[in-house]
């Protein structure tokens, strides 16, 4: 006979479900049943109105397809064939993914992203205040090519400015930004989806999409800021809960999600197969080791047909071949440059030699010698120096700014440790400007900045310096980090501050002053807007040291005026971070012209007759 007791021996609770506490367990347990694979909800139980059906709303990169509103899987699987060329839809919320897939196996796949929810009569908002930044909406059709720049650092789909002008005032989507208070810049953006205004959704829910932040911003907190000001937003519109998708690995994501409360729920979304995506459905690269400038370039050849074979992926070594083609490359040095033009790249002083010859301006300079008297005479000469080992690379041993004998010689014995000639030269003022040349053509240009940290009134410059380091070597995939070294030291305290001094909520401190990228430096393009007398000069040192792909390093005052001087070429430059330029295009163009469209080689050969005709 069944005892009418509980396991426990206590008497069973007779109360009615509604008036039982609600402990932690079967909060749980329930939240596991309603968010479980369950079918669409019956708006008759509900009284809210009939959801739209078939409903694919459009976001300028390709459309939200919510499967909940779609009765028959094969009508989600004719939805994806229209996607749009260069678009990227993304079927949400699709119930029975293996019935889909089973209707196109070779069109579509399961997208490797887990879906995340936010609670939002649960959530928190935060009590930490912004620093540095505001956030606001879309207001401006500057703001969209801001979006675009930010996609595109991020390697995200764009969208066409006038797609997000014209959503500005919808009702189903919103667009946020982040903006920086001093300049004016934008530094990230998110977008919401209102579901009950997409499609009479009976569960009230949104979601969040293209969350992205620059990678060159400075500030902390942009990304966390604005998924909370989404939330916040969603939440006083009255609907309950905002998802998102993030990738599987992403482990940086989805740490801050669920800091913020999400939650992950087994919801999933199917794709259509298609160039964007193909990372996604090929599986895992073999050579996951190469870093992030060797990888720019094999992706490329590999979307090309060209095949590649990894010798070594730590250093950066591979062969590319195409019809009877075979090309070794180091990142982007390859057997197209000569021994002699690396040779002059890799001494600095030759450098200088060849590209004064070619009529480049370069800077006032003297080899560092055990004469102290010379030394001292050009320092009174310049006023302020540079000191760099003859041969060297991503900024070691360079020490830029210093304007006392006891900081020169200093810095002169430390860079004897890389090299054992050391250049001294008058430290030009201005920007940090990178060009990249290829094939004797002007490819991409970029001002580079050091690194710089802002306070928050909590942390010490040191560590703010570690927090700047790790965001740095997120959005560089671990090549760019801050050293605290002698050079950081130096600049520090030449600001008249130390390492474990607190600074001030809202201040900016430069915290090195060269501008290498692997020592913390952020690169922001400014191709479009480079002075034609800085393009001749890149280019005209390219010629004279007769090297076809090249990184030329000049000190500008602005990317907009003819003032500048000659600092180095690299005979290896970094190809990533150059974002929108198409730099391991127009590398892989070189290599292999056969490869090209037909179209494209015909525009490039009638460009080439129009210069020299011209």
């Amino acid at each position: 006979m069944a005892s009418n007791k509980p396991p426990g021996g206590g008497p069973r609770d007779t109360r009615s479900r509604e008036t039982r506490p609600r402990d932690a367990r079967s909060h749980r347990l329930k939240r596991m049943r309603e968010d479980s694979l369950k079918p669409p909800i019956d708006p008759r139980e509900t009284g809210a109105p009939a959801p739209a059906a078939d409903c694919a709303l459009d976001l300028g990169w390709g459309r939200l397809i919510f499967g909940q509103t779609f009765a028959d899987p094969e009508k989600i699987v004719a939805a994806l064939e229209g996607e749009l060329l260069d678009r990227r839809d993304i079927a949400v919320y699709v119930r029975d993914p293996h019935v889909v897939l089973a209707n196109a196996p070779q069109e579509v796949f399961l997208d490797p992203s887990h879906t995340y929810r936010l609670q939002l009569s649960t959530y928190r908002a935060s009590r930490r205040p912004l620093s540095g930044f505001f956030l606001r909406r879309l207001t401006a059709r500057t703001d969209a090519d801001a979006i675009n720049r930010i996609y595109a650092a991020r390697g995200m789909v764009p969208v066409p400015p006038d797609f997000f002008w014209s959503k500005r005032d919808a009702r189903a989507v919103c667009y946020f930004l982040a903006e920086d208070e001093t300049s004016g810049e934008i530094l990230g953006t998110i977008t919401g989806v209102d579901h009950m205004r997409a499609f009479n959704d009976p569960e009230r829910g949104s979601s969040l999409w293209c969350l992205a932040v620059d990678p060159q911003a400075r500030h902390a907190g942009i990304g966390e800021a604005l998924v909370r000001h989404l939330a916040e937003y969603f939440a006083a519109r009255g609907l309950a809960h905002l998802d998102l998708s993030v990738m599987h690995d992403n482990t940086q994501a989805i740490a801050l999600y669920e800091k913020i409360g999400f939650y992950r729920v087994p919801y999933f979304s199917v794709k259509r197969k298609n160039p964007i995506n193909e990372t996604l459905f090929t599986g895992p690269d073999a050579d996951d080791r190469l870093n992030p400038y060797a990888k720019i370039i094999v992706r490329e050849a590999r979307r090309r047909g060209i095949r590649v074979e990894v010798s070594d992926a730590e250093r950066g070594f591979f062969a590319l071949s195409q019809g009877g083609r075979t090309i070794r490359c180091r990142e982007s040095l390859s057997e197209l440059t000569s021994a002699v033009a690396m040779s002059i790249c890799d001494d600095k002083t030759a450098t200088r030699t060849v590209v004064e010859k070619a009529g480049v301006a370069v800077p006032a300079e003297i080899i560092a010698g055990d004469d102290a008297a010379a030394l001292e005479a050009f320092l009174a000469a310049h006023g302020k120096v540079v000191v760099k080992p003859a041969r060297g690379e991503q900024g070691r041993g360079v020490a830029v700014g210093l304007t006392t004998l006891e900081e020169v010689e200093a810095a002169v014995e430390a860079a004897r440790r890389i090299c054992d000639t050391v250049l001294v030269e008058e430290c030009v003022e201005g920007q940090d400007l990178r060009l990249i040349v290829i094939n004797y053509k002007l490819v991409a240009a970029a001002i580079r900045r050091p690194p710089v940290i802002v306070g928050n009134g909590r942390q010490t410059i040191r560590d703010l310096i570690a927090s700047q380091s790790r965001r740095r070597s997120a959005a560089t995939g671990g090549e760019s980090r801050i050293p605290v070294d002698a050079e950081t030291e130096r600049t520090v305290r030449q600001s008249g501050r130390t390492l474990d001094e607190v600074l001030p909520s809202g201040m900016e401190l430069e915290v090195r002053r060269t501008a290498n990228l692997h020592t913390g430096g952020t690169i922001h393009d400014v191709t479009d807007i480079i002075h034609p007398v800085l393009v001749d000069a890149a280019i005209r040192a390219a010629r004279a040291i007769d090297i076809p792909v090249t990184g030329i390093d000049l000190m500008v005052k602005a990317p907009t005026g003819a003032d500048y001087r000659f600092i180095e070429a690299n005979e290896r430059p970094g190809l990533a971070n150059h974002e929108p330029q198409p730099t391991a295009e127009r590398f892989v163009d070189l290599l292999f012209p056969l490869s090209m469209p037909a179209t494209a080689r015909q525009a490039a050969a009638d460009q080439s007759s129009a210069e020299v005709s011209g």
